[in-house]
Formats: C-alpha cells, sequence, structure tokens
C-alpha cells in the first residue's frame, strides 16, 4: 500500500502524521516500525494518526505510536503538531480544536505568533495511575511533594518524584543536566520493577525559580530532543517540591517550552498548560 504521511516537528520530537479522518487505517505494527525506522523508513520518534470523532464537542480522535510499534496514552510536542497540521491541511477552521486521546481530552489552541499552547490536563499523583509500587521503598517529604529512593541495578540509588501526564514519569534532580548519566541511569529507572508499564525518565536542573533544563530518556524511545509531557512532570514535581514557581521556561536540547500549573494556588486539579513551537518539515508517499 502507499502511504501520504507529513513529517512534523516539535522543538525538535519529530513525528510522522497520517491523516485517517476519511477513512480507518490499520496498520500493523511491523508497518509502523519501518514508517519510523530512520534508515529504512521515514524516521521519527513517533507516529500520529488523526481520526474523525463522533462524540459531541469533541472534533478529533488522536492515537500515538512509538516508532517500535506500541501505541502510547499522551505526548505533548505531537498535539501541537496535531493542532497546526489539521489547520494547515483545512481539516478545521477552528483556532481552539478539542480532541479525544487514549485517556484524555485535550484542549489545543493556536496562536498568532506562530506557537501552540495545549491544556495537558492535571496531572496524577496517585501511585495507581502510573501504575507505581512503593512496596519496599522510602520517600523524603520535601515542600508539597515527595521523593522516593530508587535503587538502581548498578548498585548506586537516586531519589524521584513520580507523578502522571496521562503517561508515567519518574522526575530526578540534577546539577548538571549537560553532563547527568541519561544514558547509563535513564534505562535503569525507565525498567525499575516499581514500575509495572515502564517510565519515563527525567533529568531536571533548576536554574533559578523560572527557568530549567531538561533531558529526558522516553519509554521505547531512548533519549529525545523533547519530551512535552515530560516537561510538563518536571515542572510540576518542581513546584510541589518548593523548587520553582508557577510558570516556567524549560530549555531541552530540542528547543524551548513554557510550562505553567497553578496546582498549589487552585488546587492540584488545575491543568497544566503547555506552549511551544510546531512546524511542518516535509510531505512526502512511502510504500508499505
Amino acid at each position: 500500500m502507499k502511504l501520504r504521511f507529513t513529517k512534523m516537528q516539535g522543538a525538535g520530537n519529530d513525528f510522522v502524521v497520517i491523516d485517517a479522518t476519511r477513512e480507518p487505517l490499520g496498520l500493523s505494527p511491523e508497518q509502523i516500525r519501518h514508517l519510523g525506522d530512520r534508515r529504512f523508513g521515514v524516521g521519527c520518534d513517533q507516529i500520529l494518526v488523526i481520526e474523525s470523532s463522533n462524540e459531541p464537542g469533541v472534533d478529533f480522535r488522536y492515537r500515538i505510536f512509538n516508532n517500535t510499534g506500541d501505541e502510547v496514552e499522551h505526548c505533548g510536542n505531537g498535539a501541537r503538531c496535531f493542532v497546526r497540521y489539521v489547520s494547515e491541511k483545512g481539516l478545521s477552521d477552528k483556532r481552539s480544536v478539542k480532541v479525544r486521546t487514549v485517556n484524555r481530552l485535550l484542549e489545543l489552541h493556536l496562536r498568532d505568533d506562530g506557537r501552540v499552547s495545549v491544556d495537558m490536563g492535571a496531572p496524577a499523583f496517585d501511585h495507581p495511575s502510573l501504575p507505581f509500587d512503593p512496596a519496599g521503598l522510602v520517600a523524603r517529604k520535601e515542600g508539597q511533594g515527595e521523593l522516593w529512593s530508587l535503587p538502581l541495578a548498578d548498585g548506586d540509588a537516586c531519589e524521584v518524584a513520580v507523578l502522571s501526564m496521562g503517561n508515567p514519569h519518574a522526575v530526578q534532580r540534577v546539577a548538571d543536566v549537560d553532563h547527568a548519566p541519561v544514558s547509563q541511569r535513564g534505562p535503569q529507572v525507565e525498567g525499575h520493577v516499581a514500575f509495572a508499564r515502564r517510565v519515563n525518565a527525567g533529568f531536571l536542573q533548576v536554574i533559578d525559580r523560572g527557568h530549567v533544563k531538561l533531558r529526558v530518556y522516553e519509554r521505547d524511545a531512548g533519549e529525545t530532543l523533547t519530551c512535552g509531557t515530560g516537561a510538563c512532570a518536571a515542572v510540576v514535581a518542581g513546584i510541589r517540591l518548593g523548587w520553582l514557581d508557577e510558570a516556567v521556561e524549560v530549555q531541552t536540547r530540542g528547543g524551548q517550552l513554557r510550562i505553567e500549573w497553578a496546582g498549589l494556588s487552585q488546587g492540584p486539579q488545575a491543568p497544566v498548560w503547555m506552549t511551544g513551537p510546531a512546524e511542518t518539515v516535509f510531505e512526502g508517499e512511502i510504500s508499505l
């Protein structure tokens, strides 16, 4: 089969976007892996599939697949590319759209300056939502949050804040993110036995209360240039732990994001807002 696609990127996190609003798209895991392969396919971190919606008040459905073929719950950078895609393709003339993911309803806003703001929903801290099993682990209270001491396979340990942004995250603070052992420690945190469905491992450097630097080792994908949900999780964790203010500029290796969360003043159900770039790179057709 021949498949039309659009290659997009948001702060260096890159995607293959497919329009399935006119007819259902049934790709096998092997075909998805081929699309995502950077040598034999198009190459991307994730594949985004846009579907029509029959749900009142919801404009589209939105599915996300890692380049390994696995479907995942959420991707903030992908959500920004999503709204730019539907606007550029004439699928919607709205400046704000609502989309249904596998486990969330997102509100996406196309701004006049070309950036996109996404209501990422409220973070979740209950352990079953990640899921996270703290049996045998020790937590240390800091601010209004907790840091869990996580023993690692190499005999070392790290302290992590755990939360969900529709997908699971474990955030650790480091002194210098550029020299943090992301490639060594990331896989150990990702596959730790405490996380039944594995976890995205964030490495957070606090510059000041309004600026941070971040690297994320993502489930399946390894380290990516940017992770939108990882940026949200890191800022929320930093706010709860007393390190950060309610609006934070996040510098990633792929670009800059602005994350805002008023959870301490408005309550933990306050939504997390993410603003950042989304761009079309090229369009093409591939045989699968």
